[in-house]
């Protein structure tokens, strides 16, 4: 591998000779240089310089004649630290600084032959002190400017000195960061390829307050950190390094020691790209992309979402279409599904995780695309093009747990750090994973940050958080002893509280238009209400945009997986939703998680032989759209796909080939799905009212002996659209149902039996004419047709 700036090459061969007698350079001119740079100021509040490792021998360095020992030579202590990598302060020691006499330097280059110091007047070879020490008093009246030429075997290399520059983070960074209100966060920490003070390099910084030292490693080293020493920023818990000559593409990780004076390598939490797993270091990367989405961005926020129409697409990025890159998906799923109708599209997990089965939701890189599918800007590109077919982007998010891997966030510094310090509080008992600290300000910063960074650098309209009950109880999923009460005696996690609280007020303030969606599986007061307002359990809202609800869900898929006949002992499974439908502002699932795990595809918890099954999937999909709150479908129910999905060859995309013959099968229910969607953007009814009690109004409820469901939607005019559901299997002939006195003639918009989507074609052609009869407390009723297995929709003529 051929060396590069700043590190130099490999250890050299056994018996290749590494010290020789240096003497100290005289001054060619004694004019100082032309260009000066300040002498590095010791940090203020600098921690306490960590005791020598119990055990470490401390080498004494070689006399060299005709040197002033107490102005350059190393202190024993510092000497040792160093090589332990256990120094918080090495640009108080290394670099060039002010003595009496002149100006000493040292530098630490492991294997170099020889150091020599150039400045624009001067050219000054430094004694070489063994174990890499390179010093000598150079009679300077203040520090010049001044590189370093690195000689190897076989090599020399000419590089700026690191430790020849002032901190490249300032004091309102630190300041912020201490506050745990840095909100652009990943600015300060992490790998940023910069210039600073006039010279190209990347800046390194990391959040460790228990190490003794941090080093940077990689591929730019030779995985050799001793001569790359971090300085600690003063109490912050900080520790950084500019480093000349490294830029975008370099590989690298942390060199943590820690308390116990052990080592850890660890990954950048701060990473925004990494290797592609398994492999696991972090890359130095910067973004490029020149976003064209600018049309959608400003009217994005024109509408709320929950006065919108909002129906999702959610797709597993890794399966949708095996093999297809960030760049290839945005020559295909922006059209695909636009073509179907949908609003948005929810990516699952798209942040780094080493597992691929683990689907995402075991994060180990919270800043960065994975990289299984390309760069950074390779997903920005996707996203683009994405909004510039109109459709908005939203993503899984994951703050409630972590993996335990040993070069990620686990332990990361030696101690607890990211995870709670109480093990009752710190391991989650259902998956193997630990949780966050939510108490602890830096940790929360971390994540409020982390959900601003992908609304604003990515463009993302919206993050559906994860597991949210799963934090907002401290006994979840734990048995009595096994969870300690809050402060009040209660099982509320507080923490959780103010974190999410605080993440949704921050998101909502920084990034307009952007929604906030929960996957909350209890009864938890106030989800979507605003922090602000206090509910009945003292506690003020959540401030979540939407809510996912999950009864919704359990209810009406436990009603269609029973058998017609015994449909009517489970009626009110299928209204019970709409004593609750205002409670919150939800949205409608049929997720990933319903589709695996033995749980069957949708089409196949259906009862029935196979033309039953369908009609089945088509009557749920019509009554689910027409249903208030939004819509999420996952990928390949679409097509009632029967098996259940996989995310080594995701979607059966063959059962839609003509070839394979079962057009009406899988085509049809595509259809169909294409026309629900662009019904509901067309009927207002559907989506302008929907957390509007006044909204919705049932025609028919109770009529459990016929499995029979009619509700009326209504738009902000009071004007409806009629839903009706047939959920057995027999054709219902003058079904009469009554409708309001104020419309003279009503027409079918949608009829899920239509024989292009599968089904036998039974309808109501033509315009409707309701008569006098009364019924159902109403003065006018109509006499409709009501296919089997179906959902029919119908609008004023």
């Amino acid at each position: 591998m051929t060396p590069r700036d700043p590190a130099g090459p490999a250890k050299p061969a056994k018996g290749a000779k590494t010290t020789k007698s240096a003497k100290t350079a005289k001054a060619v001119k004694k004019s100082p240089a032309k260009k000066t740079s300040p002498d590095v100021p010791k940090p203020r509040g600098s921690a306490p310089a960590p005791q020598t490792p119990e055990g470490l021998i401390l080498p004494e360095p070689p006399e060299v004649p005709n040197q002033p020992a107490e102005l350059d030579r190393l202190d024993i202590h510092d000497r040792a630290r160093l090589l332990h990598g256990s120094h918080h302060e090495p640009h108080a020691v290394l670099g060039a600084h002010s003595v009496d006499g002149g100006v000493v330097f040292r530098v630490l280059r492991p294997y170099a032959l020889k150091v020599t110091v150039l400045t624009e007047d001067l050219r000054a070879e430094l004694r070489d002190d063994g174990d890499g020490f390179f010093s000598g008093v150079l009679p300077l009246r203040e520090v010049p400017s001044y590189r370093l030429l690195v000689a190897y075997e076989g090599t020399e290399l000419e590089t700026d000195d690191p430790y020849g520059f002032l901190p490249s983070l300032g004091a309102l960074d630190l300041h912020l960061i201490g506050e745990g209100r840095h909100e652009e966060l990943w600015r300060a920490l992490g790998a940023r390829p910069m210039e600073h003070q006039g010279v190209t390099g990347t800046r390194f910084a990391v959040w460790a307050p228990n190490a003794q030292g941090v080093r940077v490693v990689g591929n730019f080293n030779f995985w050799d950190g001793t001569g790359f020493p971090m300085r600690s920023l003063g109490g912050s818990g900080v520790w950084e390094l500019f480093i000349p000559g490294v830029g975008e593409g370099e590989v690298y990780k942390y060199e943590i020691t820690k308390p116990d004076g052990g080592k850890t390598l660890r990954a950048d939490p701060l990473a925004r790209r990494t290797e592609v797993p398994p492999a696991n270091s972090s890359v130095v990367t910067d973004s490029h992309h020149v976003w064209r989405d600018q049309e959608w961005m400003a009217g994005r926020a024109a509408r709320p979402v929950h006065e919108a129409p909002f129906s999702v697409y959610e797709v597993h990025l890794a399966s949708w279409r095996p093999g297809l890159t960030y760049r290839q998906l945005a020559e295909q799923l922006p059209a695909y599904v636009n073509d179907l109708g949908f609003t948005h599209i929810e990516l699952m997990p798209v942040a780094e995780h080493p597992f691929g089965g683990s689907w995402g939701y075991q994060v180990t890189g919270f800043y960065a695309p994975t990289a299984r599918l390309g760069t950074p800007d390779d997903f920005k590109f996707l996203v683009d093009a994405l909004h510039r077919a109109g459709i908005g982007v939203l993503m899984d998010w994951v703050p409630a747990h972590f993996p335990r891997d040993d070069w990620a966030l686990a332990e990361f510094d030696g101690r607890t750090l990211y995870e709670h310090e109480d093990p009752l509080r710190s391991a989650h008992p259902d998956w193997g994973t630990l949780e966050f600290d939510y108490g602890r300000k830096e940790v929360r910063n971390f994540l409020v940050a982390n959900a601003v960074y992908w609304c604003e650098e990515f463009h993302i309209d919206g993050l559906r958080v994860d597991a949210v009950a799963s934090m907002l109880y401290l006994d979840y999923s734990r048995e009595h002893g096994q969870w300690t009460p809050n402060e009040h005696g209660g099982r509320e996690n507080l923490d959780a509280v103010a974190f999410l609280q605080e993440m949704n007020a921050t998101v909502y303030r920084r990034a307009p238009g952007v929604v906030t969606i929960a996957e909350e599986s209890t009864a938890w007061d106030g989800v979507t209400r605003a922090t602000h307002h206090i509910g009945p359990g003292g506690f003020g809202g959540l401030g979540f945009g939407l809510k996912w609800n999950m009864g919704w869900m359990h209810d009406s898929l436990g009603y269609v997986s029973h058998e017609p006949v015994h449909r009517k002992f489970h009626h009110n499974e299928m209204t019970f939703s709409m004593v609750y439908a205002y409670s919150e502002n939800y949205v409608l699932p049929i997720s990933h998680d319903e589709v695996v795990h033995g749980k069957r595809a949708l089409v196949s918890k259906m009862p029935g032989d196979w033309w039953q099954q369908r009609a089945n999937h088509r009557a749920y999909l019509g009554f689910m759209w027409a249903h208030p709150g939004k819509q999420l479908l996952f990928m390949g129910q679409e097509f009632a796909q029967g098996a259940e999905w996989s995310q080594e060859h995701g979607p059966d995309w063959w059962l839609l080939d003509p070839s394979y013959g079962a057009e009406a099968d899988h085509r049809g229910i595509r259809d169909l799905v294409r026309d629900l969607n662009t019904g509901y953007r067309d009927q207002p009814a559907l989506w302008q009212r929907d957390t509007d009690p006044g909204g919705f109004a049932w025609i028919e409820g109770d009529a459990a002996e016929d499995n029979v469901f009619a509700f009326l939607r209504l738009d902000a005019d009071d004007s409806p659209l009629l839903a009706v559901c047939n959920f057995s299997p027999v054709v219902r002939h003058e079904y009469r149902l009554g409708v309001p006195e104020e419309v003279p003639a009503w027409h079918e918009v949608l009829n899920t039996d239509a024989v292009r989507y599968g089904g036998g074609g039974v309808g109501n052609p033509g315009t409707l004419k309701p008569d006098a009869h009364a019924s159902h407390g109403r003065g006018a009723s109509l006499r409709l047709a009501l296919p089997p297995l179906s959902t029919v929709w119908l609008r004023p003529a």
